[in-house]
């Protein structure tokens, strides 16, 4: 295929027309990943979340200049809340990042979430790998904000950074727990506002008791300050994100977190497939037995599935 050959060729329009294919669902983009798969796997994808406020759109614009300034091509996928008239992108992030847009090193694209839960598109992980084979050094991944239950990025990212901000009151309890526990980087933004100095302890003893409950743990990670629209922190930042891509090729992590993530994808697939035949297979009758009572949920799905769980 053509579109695939321009994509490892590095070709700019190659990749976004795969990317929007990927993003609408369209047959021809599987097929680019079917050809472009076996070349993917090098590029260190790093994922920025963090509350809404924390200012990750301007860290990420900071970062870019940062990687930049050190060689890398860097690629970002900006995942934006979807446009509740078209359904697509809202494009915030390539507006702020404008200045980039002129680099040839630098390949913005903002997806929408289209009500995908976890923060990330559906997309995010394949458009990941476009960029990854078209031969960016960095992919980052810029997530709408945590919630509760939101913590997807960690499954995409070789390393997750995340971002506070003073102001936000128990800023810890801003951020889910289990960012908290899987968070690579920390970085205070905006640390020139008041507050400053009681959320970096916030974090600190957030840190220290993530350090007592896994004395296990192979990497310590650093706690950083940052005023992202004024350009500060922007060398500590890349030099931590530097250190801990070193840190996984001397362990094994690399390699071992692309697999699962590409493990991941497998089952994302999978189960995104079932739910679609399984609903074409029961209509609608089988759902309003449910919904009056008439058939219970675990009937429903021993239905769906037709003894699936039976075979092997």
């Amino acid at each position: 295929m053509g579109i695939a050959a321009d994509v490892l060729a590095g070709r700019i329009a190659a990749g976004a027309r795969a990317i929007t294919w990927l993003d609408d669902g369209d047959p021809r983009g599987a097929e680019v990943i079917k050809r472009i798969f076996p070349h993917t796997g090098r590029a260190h994808v790093i994922g920025i979340t963090g509350p809404p406020g924390a200012g990750k759109s301007t860290l990420t614009n900071m970062l870019v200049g940062a990687l930049r300034a050190r060689g890398q091509r860097v690629g970002v996928v900006a995942v934006d809340p979807s446009s509740p008239f078209t359904g697509g992108a809202i494009l915030g992030d390539r507006v702020r990042m404008a200045r980039h847009t002129l680099d040839p090193g630098v390949f913005i694209r903002s997806i929408g979430t289209r009500g995908a839960a976890g923060g990330l598109s559906r997309s995010t992980h394949d458009a990941c790998l476009v960029l990854d084979a078209m031969g960016f050094d960095a992919v980052i991944v810029e997530t709408v904000g945590v919630g509760q239950d939101e913590i997807d990025v960690v499954n995409l990212a070789h390393t997750t950074i995340i971002v506070g901000v003073p102001g936000l009151g128990d800023e810890v309890q801003a951020v889910k727990a289990g960012i908290l526990e899987a968070g690579e980087i920390f970085v205070v933004n905006k640390a020139d506002r008041d507050g400053y100095e009681a959320t970096r302890r916030q974090f600190e003893l957030m840190l220290h008791l993530r350090e007592q409950a896994r004395p296990e743990e192979d990497w310590s990670p650093p706690l950083l300050r940052a005023v992202a629209s004024a350009g500060e922190g922007a060398a500590e930042i890349a030099d931590a994100i530097a250190a801990h891509r070193a840190h996984l090729d001397s362990t094994g992590g690399f390699a071992l977190r692309s697999g699962l993530r590409e493990r991941e994808q497998v089952l994302a697939l999978l189960r995104e497939r079932l739910a679609r035949v399984a609903r074409a297979r029961a209509g609608d009758s089988l759902l309003d037995d449910v919904e009056a009572r008439r058939l219970d949920p675990y009937s429903a799905i021993e239905r769906l599935t037709g003894g699936l769980d039976q075979e092997g």
